[in-house]
C-alpha cells in the first residue's frame, strides 16, 4: 500500500471527545490550503466526529486507515473560498432543562450518540443510544414528530449529530449542553 504523504500530524491518541477534535483545529489552521494533515487517534469515536467536523468547516476528510488500535485520519485544508466558520447548532438546552422535562414527564426523546461502551457506564434512563458514527443509517428508528435531545459527553458530538438530523427534516431538534460530562440528573447502567 502506498503511504499517504502528509505536511504534518497529530497525535491524539489515548484522548477521549472533545480533544481529537480541539487538537485538529489547532493543527490545521498551521496549514496552508491543500496541505494534508494525518490525525492519530485511538478513540473509536474520533472517525465521525473529524469526518463530520471537516464538512461543516470547509476541509476535506479524505479518509481514515486503521493500523490495530491506532485510527489514521486525513484532512486536507480547503483553500480560500472553500473553507467556511464552522457552524453551531443553534437549539441548545441546558442539563437542567433536561432534568425538568424529565421530571415533568414531558413527551421528548433522549438520543444518546456516545460510544456504546461510554452508554454501557452511565446513561440517562430510557435514552435511545445510536452512536454519532451509525446515526445517518439508523434514523428510521427516530420518530420526526417528538422533540428529539441530543446528548454526547461535552456536547460537540451532540452539536453535529443535531445538526444531522436537523438537515434530514427533523425539527424539533435540542443539542444537550454541556452533556454527560456534567450530568446530575438520573442515570442508569448496562454494566454486569
Amino acid at each position: 500500500m502506498e503511504t499517504v504523504k502528509t505536511n504534518a500530524t497529530v497525535d491524539a491518541k489515548g484522548l477521549a471527545c472533545p480533544m481529537p477534535i480541539v487538537r485538529t483545529k489547532k493543527a490545521i489552521n498551521n496549514l496552508n490550503p491543500g496541505e494534508v494533515l494525518e490525525v492519530l487517534a485511538t478513540d473509536k469515536g474520533s472517525k465521525a466526529d473529524i469526518q463530520a467536523w471537516s464538512k461543516s468547516s470547509g476541509n476535506q476528510y479524505l479518509g481514515t486507515i486503521e493500523e490495530g488500535d491506532v485510527l489514521k485520519h486525513y484532512i486536507r485544508k480547503g483553500g480560500s473560498g472553500e473553507e467556511q466558520e464552522e457552524t453551531k447548532y443553534p437549539n441548545v438546552v441546558s442539563n437542567d432543562d433536561v432534568v425538568k422535562k424529565l421530571e415533568a414527564n414531558e413527551d421528548v426523546v433522549v438520543l444518546d450518540v456516545r460510544e456504546p461502551a461510554e452508554y454501557a457506564f452511565g446513561h440517562i434512563p430510557n435514552a435511545v443510544s445510536i452512536p454519532f458514527g451509525d446515526l445517518e443509517n439508523r434514523l428510521e428508528e427516530l420518530d420526526k414528530s417528538k422533540t428529539i435531545l441530543v446528548v454526547c459527553r461535552t456536547g460537540n458530538r451532540s452539536d453535529m449529530a443535531s445538526q444531522t438530523l436537523a438537515g434530514k427534516g427533523f425539527d424539533k431538534v435540542w443539542n444537550v449542553v454541556p452533556g454527560m460530562s456534567e450530568w446530575n440528573g438520573p442515570t442508569e447502567t448496562k454494566v454486569q
